[in-house]
């Protein structure tokens, strides 16, 4: 599995640039005009991780293979998207199978930069987005309930998902997102939610994009994305579009000397990343050898067999156990041969939670 993000906000507020920025790739438009983002981008950016570079100077393999994340860019969201207004919500539907929502909310003023409501204000654009996004959601829910309907006068194991539906609707009527939902963990809801995907039960990532003087102590507009990210605990990430495209054709050594410049410890892909993995409860485990050294993504929690299938679906079926060394003794041993020497290699049965780190070889038979 890999990381899926979809990136969402008003046009204009540095979405595309910060999808450039993030992915170093210049597939999406970016322009000082609202709606220029018109089809859906998508890219897959790599995923730092200095584990891997430290494992890969150890092992010396043919190829080094890091953990991936996948952005999706769409048009700019604007007041009355759900009945058709602008571009965005034709193209909901590619974000509705991303893991989480990347919400970039405008915190900088720039009167060479148009904003589509006349004047920068973080709270007011939020509201927008997240009403939206509801609407959207109920659009999509009505849709799905004529057949719902047809299915509940057949069959009584219908029934329960029709009232769900009808549950639900009426939440997301009330300008409640789908992540607020009472009893979302029940039998016929989840697997409504399930089957439809609602874009406002997604977790979500609040980026207050800034100027470059704004990544210092937190500004008025950042502190009011922060405070509506409080009431609902979502994470907010600080970055400044046009400082992470101004970095694109820097290699890392560059890069960690810009980011110095401006007193900043990582950049936003790092940010945003780190975050997208807590919130989603990811962590990352390695394979080691001569041909390559690989990260794969899994859900934190997830026993061997399970997490052996991030590899291929036969690992999982066909498990017999797995030798685990954890990231700092094979460091610290500087092989897989010390290691064992060392007696810090494990074998684990079926039963081992994998933990973030573990260089793990599986051994299966089908």
């Amino acid at each position: 599995m890999s990381l899926s993000i979809g990136i969402v906000g008003l046009p204009n507020v540095g979405k595309s640039t910060l999808f450039n920025a993030l992915t170093r790739a210049q597939n999406a438009q970016a322009a000082n005009y609202p709606f220029c983002t018109i089809e859906p981008n998508k890219a897959v950016a790599p995923v730092p991780d200095p584990r891997l570079d430290a494992l890969a100077r150890i092992a010396n393999p043919q190829r080094v293979l890091p953990a991936t994340v996948e952005f999706t860019d769409i048009a700019g969201l604007v007041k009355g998207a759900s009945k058709g207004e602008g571009l965005g919500n034709k193209f909901l539907a590619n974000i509705r199978e991303t893991q989480a929502i990347l919400h970039v909310v405008r915190c900088f003023v720039d009167d060479d930069v148009v904003h589509v409501h006349g004047g920068v204000n973080p709270l007011e654009d939020i509201e927008v987005i997240e009403t939206e996004l509801i609407l959207a959601d109920a659009q999509a829910l009505e849709n799905r309930m004529d057949r719902l309907r047809k299915q509940a006068k057949a069959g009584k194991e219908h029934q329960a998902k029709l009232a769900a539906a009808e549950k639900l609707l009426a939440h997301l009527m009330e300008g409640k997102p789908a992540s607020s939902m009472p009893g979302s963990d029940e039998a016929a809801m989840a697997e409504l939610f399930a089957e439809m995907g609602p874009i406002t039960a997604k977790k979500v990532i609040y980026c207050a994009n800034v100027s470059e003087d704004g990544l210092g102590e937190d500004g008025p507009e950042v502190q009011a994305v922060r405070a509506h990210a409080a009431k609902t605990g979502s994470p907010v990430v600080k970055v400044s579009a046009r400082m992470e495209e101004e970095m694109g054709g820097l290699d890392d050594a560059e890069r960690k000397e810009f980011l110095e410049s401006y007193g900043v410890e990582s950049s936003g892909l790092d940010q945003v990343i780190r975050t997208g993995y807590g919130v989603l409860g990811l962590i990352s485990y390695f394979t080691v050898g001569p041909k390559e050294v690989r990260a794969w993504t899994i859900q934190d929690g997830w026993k061997a067999p399970k997490a052996a299938s991030a590899i291929h679906t036969d690992f999982e079926r066909g498990f017999i156990r797995a030798e685990v060394i954890s990231y700092s003794d094979y460091v610290a041993n500087g092989s897989e041969a010390a290691c064992r020497s060392a007696g810090v290699l494990r074998l684990e049965g079926k039963e081992y939670v994998v933990r973030d780190g573990d260089v793990i070889h599986f051994l299966f038979n089908v």
